[in-house]
């Protein structure tokens, strides 16, 4: 049997926020002076990010906040605990917005027999998977797994579980939301690491609905999986609970990591694929540096990577949502005439992991 992606949904909470409004936050709530300031929108220019999404409106302010206080050092800084009830009251309709994208208004909900939700931004008990249940009427007998805190490559390991779940039942149709809200864990302490992952990411959802037959029209075949685990990376990209929020370690160093070990994924592919050439690439755009370090291990040109460089540019990394949105970008624009090209795809995270796909399109009349 096979597992086909047969359609994907993507959805983004209300706030729409510049990268130079962002910045502006940021410099206020760092407290910096003359130089810092201009250090910190050096770092903001560079990233490639125009616009990125939160479920905050504090951050197209100054002043005048809702979430975070009202003076200088933002003191009392927002709990873990207030921040996790924020999670817990946005999740829910931002999860299904990007579900009903994906299966659209005629889709028969109760005919889904698996659903996969995946987060390392929030978690509660009973949780999203069961909100998503009772909300959408999805069958109560329906099966339900729940992917959490493992980071940007966690829709990876969605698709695999869906993969395994579609070969060992030939009725099946599993349904996996990837629902993440990074903005909701802003650490303003003076670190390297918080300045770069606050300059980064945003909040998103993606849907991807798999099944063992290919519908009418364009689906993709998922293939292969490979994977690889560079211990010597563990200590450059780290996401723990802290007092105030999940606390994100982001080293600037994981671009140099990535660069140095993902030769060797790269060749275990070569060996495992018999015609290693690609007419797609989906790689999570964790930043501009680490798409042009697998470029370069590609040999492959930036306009061949745009689908990552658009995400990017428009939403900013939205950790486990964001490969599904480099991956719609490519799905929205296939036709019959792509039957049998491939795509090849990539994802980074704690680890510090690297994980790789391969997909074909499939055109079904």
């Amino acid at each position: 049997m096979s597992a086909y992606i047969t359609s994907i949904g993507t959805a983004n909470p209300e706030y729409e926020i510049t990268q130079h409004e962002v910045l502006q936050f940021m410099q206020k709530a760092h407290g910096m002076d003359k130089e810092q300031a201009r250090k910190l929108e050096v770092l903001y220019r560079a990233t490639g990010i125009k616009n990125r999404y939160s479920v905050l409106e504090d951050y197209k302010k100054t002043n005048g906040f809702s979430f975070f206080p009202n003076n200088e050092d933002l003191s009392p800084f927002p709990s873990t605990k207030k921040r996790a009830q924020v999670y817990k009251e946005e999740a829910l309709n931002l999860s299904k917005a990007a579900i009903n994208d994906c299966l659209g208004k005629e889709f028969d909900k109760s005919s889904i027999t698996h659903l996969v939700t995946v987060s390392c931004t929030g978690l509660f008990a009973p949780g999203l998977d069961i909100e998503l249940v009772n909300d959408l009427g999805l069958n109560k007998s329906i099966q339900r797994t729940a992917i959490n805190f493992m980071g940007c490559y966690a829709a990876f390991n969605a698709l695999k579980v869906a993969h395994a779940i579609c070969n060992a039942n030939d009725h099946a149709k599993v349904l996996i939301v990837c629902t993440e809200l990074c903005s909701i864990h802003f650490q303003k302490e003076n670190t390297d690491d918080n300045y770069l992952a606050n300059a980064l990411f945003g909040d998103g959802s993606s849907a991807v609905l798999v099944q063992t037959q290919p519908t009418n029209g364009i689906s993709l075949s998922l293939d292969q999986f490979f994977c690889d685990l560079l211990p010597n990376g563990s200590e450059e990209m780290a996401w723990e609970v802290g007092d105030y929020g999940f606390e994100m370690k982001l080293s600037a160093y994981v671009p140099d990591v990535i660069k140095n070990g993902v030769s060797a994924l790269i060749k275990r592919l070569k060996e495992n694929i018999d015609n290693f050439s690609f007419d797609y690439y989906a790689i999570h755009p964790g930043g501009r540096k680490i798409l042009q370090v697998l470029e370069d291990a590609l040999n492959i040109t930036k306009s061949e990577n745009k689908y990552a460089y658009e995400v990017l540019k428009g939403y900013g990394n939205m950790s486990s949502a964001t490969i599904l949105f480099v991956i719609k970008s490519i799905f929205d624009q296939l036709t019959s005439v792509d039957n049998n090209r491939q795509i090849l795809s990539f994802a980074f995270g704690p680890g510090l992991t690297l994980e790789s796909m391969v997909l074909t399109v499939t055109n079904h009349e």
